[in-house]
């Protein structure tokens, strides 16, 4: 039995699952879900339980005797697999080097379970009929007095505009979807000559909408958030460009983790 603890936001816990499922098929295991962490962690709520995952919650008593393995470092370290089975797992493992040899499974269990619906049916029909891409500006929880800002810092305007061109460039004509919890300084700043549509109507209860819809655009410009990285990720346009940035950490000894952002996509 394989056990990965989830915590953190919609992101993070999508990371957690995809090592713990990797682990899991190498050893022809079975993979349970530890979510304890929600129960006193209020700040994002447990939300794997809206996409297609294998949904075996452990027990206390279960995870009793296993074997703890915790994360060493933030980048990948391929010892993690040479663990034997019947391990606790406990990182954010924050590569897709961790889950890379079974891309189609994750692929297929991280998709969203209801099909789409409403409003978001409505914007995935105007992604699929145009040149779309999705811009994620993430700003309101990196500034300006909070714990994530002492991690992270929000992505520069020359961070986007810079990639905006560059995709107007290749793709021609690009329709922006911006993903973000500060329209107004998108509104003000983002300024491409190109069509804009605020997708907001979703919140944080319904986070995984809006993955998805990241997810179904052609090209994809993520902030330094593994929720918007995750959109692109799962994006299986095989023409896909994909800006990131260089700097993901304040921190300078973390500044430019090596594993985080995939070869093929392009950072700025």
């Amino acid at each position: 039995m394989i056990v990965v603890r989830l915590y953190g936001g919609l992101g993070n816990q999508c990371f957690q699952y995809a090592v713990g499922r990797h682990l899991a098929e190498i050893h022809h295991s079975e993979l349970k879900i530890d979510i304890s962490e929600f129960e006193v962690y209020k700040l994002h709520a447990y939300s794997l339980c809206h996409l297609n995952i294998i949904e075996n919650i452990v027990s206390p008593a279960e995870v009793a005797g296993l074997e703890r393995v915790k994360e060493k470092h933030f980048h990948f370290d391929p010892e993690t697999f040479n663990h034997p089975d019947d391990v606790y797992l406990h990182g954010y493992w924050q590569s897709e080097k961790y889950f890379a040899g079974i891309a189609e499974i994750v692929h297929r269990e991280l998709a969203v379970k209801v099909p789409l619906a409403g409003k978001n049916k409505e914007i995935a029909e105007q992604i699929s009929s145009c040149s779309s891409v999705s811009v994620h500006v993430r700003r309101a929880d990196y500034v300006p007095n909070t714990y994530s800002e002492q991690l992270f810092e929000p992505c520069s305007l020359d961070y986007y505009m810079h990639a905006g061109k560059h995709i107007a460039n290749v793709a021609g004509k690009p329709h922006f979807f911006v993903f973000t919890d500060d329209k107004a300084w998108v509104r003000e700043n983002f300024k491409l000559p190109y069509p804009v549509t605020f997708v907001d109507h979703n919140g944080p209860e319904k986070n995984y909408e809006d993955m998805r819809l990241m997810s179904l655009c052609k090209h994809n410009i993520i902030a330094n958030s593994s929720f918007s990285w995750w959109g692109a990720w799962l994006n299986q346009d095989p023409e896909k460009i994909v800006f990131a940035p260089k700097k993901w950490f304040t921190d300078k000894a973390r500044s430019s983790p090596k594993d985080i952002v995939p070869e093929t996509w392009l950072r700025v």
